[in-house]
């Protein structure tokens, strides 16, 4: 693999790229090598004046970035600037010209997101929700992966300023797809932290090497991630005959949970993933793969939402 992937050929653009933090400043900088006339803004001016050293321009406010910019692009910390930049006095939906696009890509509620889209689009302008995974290297290397929701037309318009910056782009859906896609990603990703920073202290406290426990987990479908083998295979194609029961899989969690406390290792995520597996025998699915787990969890979730608290009272 090559430390930067080359740049490919685009027509380029009148950009305006705000947020050159992180993740915005890597982005911004591939899309000025991408030929883009790229007018960056962000409240740092340190940042600003790196953005110029890379070929872009240096704004001194949203106005000025704005101004000419056929496609606009947003990736900010929180809800808030997100909010007072897209809607705010002398933000976007002020500045920009009826017609340009707005790539909207911070990670921030879903309800923000179809917030900033509505009222852009009252003010005239395109908008699809864009939000980027992977890392700040990605950024700088344009192999980022862009999730995005929003009308299909508009996701393909964005492709001169997706294609500078990633390995792979999915529509995902209306608006607010790419939005609720990159949340569900993210919760997969601190969970997982948890269950590798649990699973590691609880090798190491059995006096496991740690180079050899990641060695082992890095030849084992636990280690390489559920999602790439066992869930496709199985569940996700219909397929729940048993290759390894839920019934067995409770006997494994238990197990797990009981060393743990032998050992003094606090599992936050182990008695609850034990109690789920326990209720596949009073629901008639021990005998169903561990992939099964997901259609246990949509029946609760199904028998949640049919609930007598969610039955709406009537006069």
């Amino acid at each position: 693999m090559t430390d930067t992937l080359p740049i490919p050929r685009v027509e380029p653009h009148t950009v305006a790229f705000i947020g050159l933090g992180t993740m915005g400043s890597g982005m911004a900088a591939r899309l000025a090598k991408a030929g883009h006339r790229v007018r960056g803004y962000d409240i740092d001016p340190a940042r600003r004046q790196a953005l110029k050293a890379h070929g872009g321009h240096a704004a001194t406010s949203i106005a000025e970035a704005c101004n000419g910019a056929e496609i606009i692009m947003t990736i900010l910390p929180r809800d808030a600037h997100v909010l007072e930049v897209c809607t705010g006095p002398g933000g976007i939906s002020e500045s920009a010209a009826k017609g340009a696009l707005l790539l909207e890509m911070s990670t921030v509620l879903p309800d923000t997101s179809l917030a900033v889209h509505d009222a852009l689009s009252q003010a005239g302008l395109r908008v699809l929700d864009a939000p980027v995974g992977r890392t700040p290297r990605d950024a700088e290397r344009g192999s980022l992966l862009v999730m995005a929701g929003g009308d299909p037309a508009d996701f393909e318009a964005a492709q001169p300023v997706i294609l500078p910056i990633s390995d792979k782009a999915l529509h995902l859906g209306p608006k607010g797809s790419g939005i609720r896609m990159k949340i569900v990603n993210n919760y997969m990703s601190m969970v997982g932290m948890v269950m590798t920073a649990e699973t590691l202290a609880m090798a190491r406290k059995a006096g496991i090497d740690s180079a050899a426990a990641v060695e082992v987990l890095q030849n084992t479908t636990a280690g390489r991630g559920q999602i790439n083998v066992n869930f496709p295979n199985k569940v996700l194609s219909g397929d729940v005959s048993p290759d390894f029961p839920l019934g067995m899989g409770q006997k494994d969690i238990s197990l797990g949970v009981t060393l743990a406390e032998q050992l003094g290792v606090p599992l936050a995520l182990g008695a609850p993933a034990r109690d789920l597996f326990s209720l596949a025998g009073p629901m008639q699915m021990g005998d169903l793969d561990c992939t099964a787990m997901l259609l246990l969890i949509e029946k609760l979730a199904e028998d949640r939402s049919s609930g007598p608290d969610s039955t709406e009272q009537t006069e």
